[in-house]
């Protein structure tokens, strides 16, 4: 039996707090899924809302060369003939080739969220399901709150599979719609639908015991062959069970060939992508495609790594487009900074003085506050300002800042700046909306004539830290800074009792960075300038 990867980030996923996906959104992010080889999307819920309406009406122009779009319903409300139904109305409405129709699986959701019969919610299931199979559909019926309904009444739960069934649906989704059960409950249902019914038995389960994605391959493990989840587990409350963990256990945990390499090497890329999309940090522990899901800090695991690639990872991290990655910190040991050293391409002895005393260093910063496991820009200075004859291209020599009060009563800040670029001083002045952003203007202000591919790179990202706040406005601060430039982006860290000084550090770190790394451009000549 062939098995089916049902996607739900466009209905299930946006219920996630603070998730509002546009149209445009949903148009784009349906775009990813197909590429990456999702067999069906589903695209909402056309009864609820006018923006998945709207999305049903556009999505006939998306083109989709692999996955089928779906859309999202209840069952008839009680009391009503199918025909009248709005709901199967703006499911038909849709045109979508296949549907999926939850219903009630739970006796005690029957009369107590409900208000009807048993029997009259089996005739609801039975009705709705035949009056869409009537009008062509592909019916994928969501048996919600199964597990729990089976717990309480095995009977009912049964019956109202029996009810779908026997309608014409195409596939029944066990749902494990609170979240709560495990996987020994889920695969004894399973196992039991998989052998009294004739169609495909389906999983949908969420995330409330962090079993979802667990839950869901006991269930493939036990007949199921129709998978439901998000893109990064995204959804309500807890989540949905996470496709990227699921896609990548199915084909190299499990053996599944449906789940082709080339489209696995895509995962990586289109979590990160659907989450900028979303408008949401990428959660960096995200298991295969995390950025630290295969990063090492231990010094002992990092000389592991040099001797046996596998040695600490469960998978090669290229099969879903990811990468292995060394964070240099006070844990790290002389393989980090070989390893670190290798990964830059840098001419520099993997086990020479210039790494060891690179490592006492960071060990040094570190016990004063600075964190470099996140700031790989400024380890990659380190080590090249290591040699001897390494020239910074530039010296920032001091700074004052004012912050003003305006009549209007908003506050502007001014930044002045002195630097040295070779034998050349420069004084420079500007304003910002803070005193951070004043520096930033001013520092380019000065580079930009001499580095003018400086107007390509941007800050991207600004964090504040404060270590001890037992020292109240006195405390240690730590800054990080993300910044981006045409190929790649970097970090960098600063740390002072001055959040001013913090910053200072860290941009200058980033600005550095982008040009003797980056590919920012060498400094012209006073000559050359004039």
């Amino acid at each position: 039996m062939s098995l089916t990867i049902y996607d739900t980030t466009l209905r299930d996923g946006a219920q996630q707090e603070g998730i509002s996906f546009s149209v445009q959104d949903k148009l784009k992010i349906a775009g990813l899924l197909d590429r990456l080889g999702v067999d069906v999307i589903e695209g909402g819920w056309p009864g609820s809302n006018p923006k998945d309406a709207e999305f049903f009406q556009r999505a006939t122009d998306l083109g989709l060369d692999h996955a089928t779009l779906s859309a999202f319903g209840s069952t008839r409300h009680a009391g009503r003939h199918v025909e009248d139904d709005p709901g199967l109305g703006a499911l038909l409405g849709a045109q979508t080739e296949a549907v999926a129709l939850f219903g009630k699986a739970s006796a005690v959701h029957v009369r107590r969220v409900l208000g009807v019969t048993l029997e009259e919610n089996l005739r609801m299931i039975e009705d709705s399901v035949a009056y869409l199979k009537e009008h062509g559909r592909f019916v994928i019926y969501d048996a919600e709150h199964v597990f729990d309904g089976y717990c309480d009444n095995p009977d009912y739960a049964l019956a109202t599979l029996e009810a779908a069934a026997s309608a014409g649906a195409d596939v029944l989704v066990l749902c494990d719609t609170n979240g709560g059960s495990l996987p020994n409950e889920i695969a004894a249902l399973t196992a039991a639908a998989a052998k009294r019914f004739s169609v495909p038995i389906g999983i949908h389960a969420h995330n409330d015991s962090e079993m979802a994605v667990a839950n869901s391959l006991a269930a493939l493990q036990a007949g199921a062959s129709h998978v439901q989840g998000t893109v990064n587990g995204m959804g309500e409350r807890c989540g949905n069970a996470n496709l990227c963990s699921i896609l990548p256990a199915l084909r190299l945990k499990m053996g599944h060939a449906e789940i082709l390499p080339d489209r696995l090497e895509r995962l990586t890329e289109t979590a990160r992508a659907i989450s900028e999309i979303a408008n949401l940090q990428p959660n960096l522990n995200l298991p295969y495609v995390g950025e630290s899901a295969f990063a090492h800090k231990g010094g002992m695991h990092v000389d592991a790594l040099a001797k046996y690639t596998r040695s600490y990872h469960h998978i090669d991290p290229r099969l879903v487009g990811n990468h292995s990655r060394v964070l240099v910190s006070e844990l790290s040991g002389k393989g980090s900074i070989a390893y670190k050293i290798r990964e830059c391409g840098l001419d520099i002895p993997t086990n020479g003085p210039r790494g060891r005393r690179v490592l006492t260093q960071i060990k040094d910063l570190e016990s004063r506050g600075f964190q470099f496991d996140g700031a790989e820009g400024s380890v990659e200075l380190l080590l090249q300002r290591s040699s001897p004859s390494y020239q910074a291209p530039f010296e920032l020599m001091g700074f004052h800042v004012l912050v003003n009060r305006q009549e209007d009563g908003r506050l502007s800040a001014e930044a002045a700046v002195k630097l040295r670029v070779g034998e050349e001083v420069i004084h420079t002045a500007a304003e910002g909306n803070g005193p951070v952003n004043a520096l930033d203007t001013a520092v380019r202000k000065a580079l930009l004539p001499i580095f003018p591919r400086l107007a390509s790179i941007h800050l991207t990202d600004y964090k504040v830290r404060i270590l001890d706040s037992a020292g109240g406005t006195a405390a240690q601060t730590r800054v990080l800074i993300t910044t981006s430039g045409e190929e790649r982006c970097w970090s960098t860290v600063g740390c002072s009792a001055n959040i001013i000084e913090a910053s200072w550090i860290a941009l200058g770190d980033a600005l550095e960075y982008a040009v003797t790394i980056a590919g920012a451009g060498t400094p012209r000549t006073v000559e050359a300038r004039g």
